[in-house]
């Protein structure tokens, strides 16, 4: 922890916030702990029964804790986030210098006294390598040994086994070290190891042999590999199944986590199983967005679960002309956040509008009225904001493809990630913003937070998405539900239970596949 006020602020959330869906699968895991922890909530709701009336009450510390400051009085020096009646900052926004993500890279405090963008801002909270919420915070769920679905009567009972595992693996981890805000997410690579690991190798093996064997090798590139998990499973089944394929394959993981990038390798370094395929990998440590080197040869790209974390800009649009602003942060000298924003769009915002207009042809989403009449009864309710409520746009994702057209030509992307998330913050394209406190999960309902403990996620927008790629890229791509491409891929009987249900299939269908073809 940075200090004691921050242990304070967690308090403070989680006493307003009952317990939301979590990060992955979120109605699932929620529902499995439920059913372990029954009777602790039971007993939590009657003692927070007169709280419950701010649960959607939005708070943003006054940012004293990282001048070290211990009082007590700390709790409520808090100030709610509206729109009406905000703090004057306007003399102190035309004075703070303005930065960037890559700006603070080098930095090991959270910054005061700046302004930037709020992608920048997002960058930062998420990956600065000092404080960053990736670099620090998180621990990957791997729930021991594979599931043996065959033995479990229903997805009730996958529940359950699950809840107790994730029980378990906390209870080990805080054996050790113990920890109130310890970030502890899973993905399906996890979950369901080895099969979701598996389809994905048919998916690979398959299309590598219809395009470029045996003239290119397999070349595979992943990008945020969590534990590993997901390239050891892809190896052992090539080498099992297709050594040929395998005498010709590469793979290589680009990961942006100093903290992540070790324990690919140790995981890597495991068995002798898995030792096996070290001269196959090579594991690079920095950021895709600093890639410089071109990759002629034809190669796929994986992505699963990482378009989410991807930055994005804020716009609110004039509502009586229609034209975009772009959202600013300012942090003060006291680390509180304040919104501001400007008719000027900064190059890369203007650009994303424009490819994002040409690629779609105008049909896309927007977060006012387009009729006049609806604009117009809008602006007559009482309080009505001139500026309409937020637009949150993937500007990262649009840099992310320009990567992958320059320096990767010849690639084959495949995507997996949630198209519609819950719990969003107000927003069109809004994320979820929570952090987990005493293994609880916290929502908030604004990006502005204690920079490196809040998950941002947002959902993709995977029409839009696709089209954007196409016009980046000039590749063709097309785009299957979760439940679509594991029907087609994967080997849908070794995760069916007794009674016939399917948890590979009915999990994540909030989720959606995009690949080349």
């Amino acid at each position: 922890m940075d200090s004691p006020i921050v242990t304070q602020l967690f308090r403070q959330l989680f006493r307003h916030h009952p317990a939301c869906q979590s990060r992955r699968n979120l109605a699932a895991l929620a529902n499995a702990l439920r059913d372990v922890r029954q009777q602790h909530l039971r007993e939590q709701q009657l003692r927070h029964q007169h709280y419950n009336h701010h649960q959607h009450r939005s708070y943003v510390t006054r940012g004293r804790g990282g001048l070290g400051a211990g009082t007590p009085q700390a709790e409520s020096n808090w100030q709610q986030r509206t729109d009406i009646f905000q703090h004057d900052m306007s003399e102190e926004f035309q004075k703070f210098p303005m930065v960037t993500a890559m700006d603070l890279r080098g930095r090991t405090e959270r910054p005061r006294r700046v302004k930037m963008f709020m992608r920048d801002f997002i960058e930062d909270s998420l990956y600065n390598p000092n404080y960053g919420y990736f670099s620090k915070q998180v621990v990957i769920f791997t729930p021991g040994e594979p599931f043996d679905f065959h033995s479990l009567y229903d997805e009730l009972d996958f529940h359950a086994l699950l809840s107790r595992r994730y029980v378990e693996f906390e209870d080990a981890l805080d054996a050790i070290s113990p920890s109130d805000t310890r970030q502890l997410w899973y993905t399906p690579t996890e979950l369901f190891r080895p099969y979701y690991g598996e389809s994905i190798a048919r998916y690979l093996v398959a299309n590598y042999k219809l395009t470029t064997y045996p003239y290119h090798d397999l070349i595979i590139y992943e990008m945020g590999a969590g534990r590993g998990t997901l390239m050891l499973n892809i190896l052992d089944y090539i080498r099992d199944v297709d050594p040929a394929v395998y005498n010709r394959t590469k793979y290589k993981i680009i990961e942006i986590s100093a903290q992540l990038a070790t324990l690919q390798t140790s995981q890597l370094m495991q068995s002798s199983a898995a030792r096996g395929h070290a001269d196959k990998v090579e594991i690079i440590n920095q950021s895709i967005f600093d890639w410089t080197n071109p990759v002629p040869s034809p190669c796929f790209f994986l992505a699963f679960e990482v378009f989410d974390n991807f930055a994005h800009d804020v716009l609110r649009y004039d509502m009586t002309t229609q034209k975009p602003l772009q959202g600013m942060v300012l942090i003060d000298e006291n680390g509180d956040f304040y919104e501001f924003y400007t008719p000027n769009l900064d190059p890369v915002a203007a650009r994303y509008l424009r490819v994002r207009d040409a690629a779609t042809g105008g049909r896309h989403k927007v977060p006012y009225p387009t009729t006049r009449l609806g604009r117009w009864l809008a602006m007559q309710k009482p309080l009505a904001a001139n500026l309409s409520p937020p637009e949150y746009i993937p500007t990262r994702l649009m840099q992310f493809f320009d990567v992958l057209g320059q320096y990767f030509p010849a690639h084959r992307l495949l995507t997996s990630d949630f198209h519609s998330l819950p719990g969003a913050v107000k927003g069109l394209n809004a994320p979820i913003v929570q952090t987990r406190f005493q293994r609880q999960p916290v929502p908030v309902t604004t990006p502005l937070v204690h920079q490196g403990y809040f998950d941002i996620m947002f959902p993709t927008d995977f029409q839009t998405a696709e089209a954007t790629y196409q016009a980046v890229t000039g590749k063709l791509t097309r785009v299957l539900t979760h439940e679509e491409f594991m029907r087609r891929w994967a080997y849908v009987e070794e995760t069916e239970t007794q009674s016939g249900e399917n948890p590979l299939l009915t999990w994540y269908k909030n989720a959606s596949v995009l690949y080349t073809v």
